[in-house]
């Protein structure tokens, strides 16, 4: 097996909480020789979103000066934050400490870490002022794992989406019940 397809077949049947929806989507072509993307989606019992993100993996067997390795993990994770939290500059550094929390608990080996927190919020007007404010969080990351096996990575990361939706993390060993869609 070559390292793309070892890379691959390490991302197969991550332990997903029954809030999360995730499948493979098509993955971007120009960046590298090799990518593949996933999307999640997670929702509550009234199937309404959570949060949403993609984890794309690069590989260029050339290695890429910029990523310091032969692959690259980039990241996104959107979710509805509280009104008062995003006028707090201390949320972003909060924010960014549940990416690398996250991929330190998982024991992802990484470096080159790279990104952004983002908080927005929209306010609609004149036909559409009946809608409520929406205050969102944006994590874009990105990394360069320390080798092709990828699970710890995305484990970590479906942990910061998990605590970017405000699901409370499950104890390690412990399922959540399935609920149906």
């Amino acid at each position: 097996m070559d390292v793309w397809d070892s890379a691959i077949a390490s991302l197969k049947n991550p332990q997903l909480r029954p809030e999360f929806v995730m499948e493979e989507v098509p993955a971007p072509q120009r960046l590298a020789p090799h990518s593949i993307a996933i999307s999640v989606e997670v929702v509550d019992a009234d199937d309404e979103e959570l949060a949403v993100g993609r984890f794309i993996v690069l590989h260029d067997p050339d290695g890429q000066e910029t990523w310091d390795g032969p692959f690259r993990v980039v990241t996104f994770v959107r979710a509805a934050i509280e009104s008062d939290v995003v006028t707090d500059d201390l949320f972003d550094e909060v924010a960014w400490s549940w990416l690398t929390d996250a991929l330190g608990d998982s024991d992802a080996e990484y470096h080159n870490v790279s990104g952004t927190v983002t908080r927005t919020v929209s306010r609609s007007f004149a036909g559409l002022e009946d809608r409520s404010t929406d205050t969102d969080l944006e994590i874009r990351a990105s990394w360069s794992p320390d080798s092709e096996d990828l699970a710890l990575h995305l484990k970590g990361w479906l942990a910061l989406v998990e605590k970017s939706s405000g699901l409370t993390p499950l104890p390690e060993g412990v399922s959540a019940l399935s609920r149906k869609r």
